[in-house]
This record gives C-alpha cells, structure tokens and sequence, in this order.
C-alpha cells in the first residue's frame, strides 16, 4: 500500500474534487434564502442496520468547507449501528451544513455499505488464518475512501494502484512471453530504476505454480479461479516460500471452503463493486 501521506493527500483531492465538482460556483438555493449569518444544526441519522464508515472522512470535509464547524460525535467509525441512532451532530453556519451535505452522505453512504460487506465476509473467515483483500476494482477518484472502508470494516487493503506493487497477471505473462520471463524482466526492471515493489504473481493451474517456484523474489502467489481440491494442492506446494492468495468469483458461500484450503488471503472485488449504499440522512434540529 502507499505511505500515509500519499493516503492523505489522496484524500485531500476527493474532498477537494466532489466540493468543486457539487458547489461550483455556489449553492445558489441556500445563498437565496438563509442570511450569511444563519446559524444552525444537523444530525447524521442511521436509517439501516451495519456499520458505520466515513465519520473522521466527514469531518475532513466539514473542516475543508468551513473550520470554525463543531462536531460531536456519538458514534465512531467501525462501530455496529441500528436504525435511529445517532452518529453525530454538527453545528455552525447554516449555509456551510449546507453545502457539505451532499459529499458527506454520498461518502458515508458508500462507505458505510463497503465496511458492513466487509465486516459480514470477515466474520464468515472467523477462526481462519486467512484475511480478505479488496482490489482495484472501485469507483474512478473515489478510491481512496472505498479502500479506507474496507479497513473500517476489518479488512485488508490490497495494492493501492498500479505503481505501488507488481502484479503479473495472465495479460502480463503472456505478452511478455511465459511466467519466467515476465518474473526475470521484472526482477531486471525494478532494479535497473532502483524500486523496491513486492511481486504477485497469477497462476492458472498447478504447472504454473510449479514454473513460478522456480523463480526467487516472488512475494506471493495468486491462485486464480482454482477448485478446491487444486488450492489445497497449490498451497501445499508453495509451503512457506511465498504468500498464498485465491480469487476468482470467491463468494459468501464458497469463501470459508477457501480459507480452510490453507491460503493466507483471499481478494474480493465485490467488496467494492457490489454493495447497495447504507441509508443515513442528515437532518437540521
């Protein structure tokens, strides 16, 4: 994953981005009808039952629109909520509540869906040694959130993008000629421009594990769109000379089989691509 402060600064230009991208040159409907003066205060209602993501990410965005905001908080990120609680309440300028309405509850929303899938596939590897993985299947400037949620919700993040981790996909090994060569002109790659990036490596089948393990400097392998029976082999191979990772159309029913195969993650791009926003509402008091 990238460095805390690329986390941070990824998160500026969300925040940065959806305030320019929703206000625009203004809020015309509060600007032409609540005095600059205004004072006022919200509360973030929850609507359904899961658990709450995007607290500390609404407060970055209340400050970014206008400091002198207060926010109490009630509720905490990764906490289980139900409906009717209470998770914060902020106070301050009526025109600036205002404007940051729509970021928070798009964020929290979304985010809050990400954390709860993530928490319920948690619990189901409860007593495994394994952990779930996001991927890099999330929503286009939206990603840092997405990511930050699947934490929130006790999981694991994969690679951030593309330049933070090598990851030799089927694409990958092919156009560059077959597994050993695409490992060797990595290797070759990385230290000719002096980067120090952990390589994942796919394999389709048990001979290419097999042709993998023969190459040094693989930090893990990818067990992609195995069988059970091919995963508990694969991973009996691989033993401790690398990690071990399965995916491919891994779901809540067949995901605990996984994890008893012996893998130490499993990555799953519905963790981000498949969830329905929690309802939660923010209302003037």
């Amino acid at each position: 994953m990238i460095s805390e402060a690329q986390f941070q600064n990824e998160l500026k230009v969300l925040i940065a981005n959806a305030i320019r991208e929703d206000v625009g040159s203004g809020d015309y409907s509060s600007l032409a009808c609540i005095p600059a003066d205004a004072q006022g205060k919200a509360k973030l209602l929850v609507k359904e039952d899961g658990v709450i993501a995007g607290v500390a990410f609404a407060k970055m965005v209340f400050d970014y629109v206008d400091p002198k905001m207060q926010i109490e908080t009630f509720i905490e990120d990764g906490s289980p909520v139900k409906k009717g609680d209470i998770v914060f309440h902020v106070s301050g300028s009526s025109q600036s509540i205002l404007k940051s309405e729509r970021v928070v509850l798009n964020t929290m929303q979304r985010m809050s869906a990400i954390a709860t899938k993530t928490n319920s596939f948690v619990q189901l590897l409860k007593g495994t040694n394994t952990k779930i993985l996001d991927t890099r299947k999330t929503t286009p400037g939206f990603r840092v959130a997405e990511k930050w949620a699947v934490k929130i919700g006790g999981g694991e993040n994969h690679r951030f993008a593309l330049y933070d981790m090598v990851m030799l996909k089927d694409n990958h090994i092919d156009f560059a000629g077959g597994i050993t060569l695409a490992i060797a002109k990595t290797k070759a790659y990385l230290q000719e421009n002096n980067l120090d990036l952990k390589i994942i490596v796919e394999a389709r089948d048990l001979d290419e594990i097999e042709e993998i393990l023969k190459s040094e400097g693989v930090h893990r392998i990818l067990i992609d769109n195995f069988n059970y029976e091919d995963t508990r082999t694969a991973v009996a191979l691989i033993g401790d000379k690398c990690q071990t990772e399965s995916s491919g159309n891994i779901n809540e029913d067949t995901m605990r089989f996984y994890a008893e195969c012996g893998v130490n993650y499993i990555s799953s791009g519905a963790l981000t691509h498949s969830v329905y926003n929690m309802d939660l509402s923010l209302k003037a008091i």
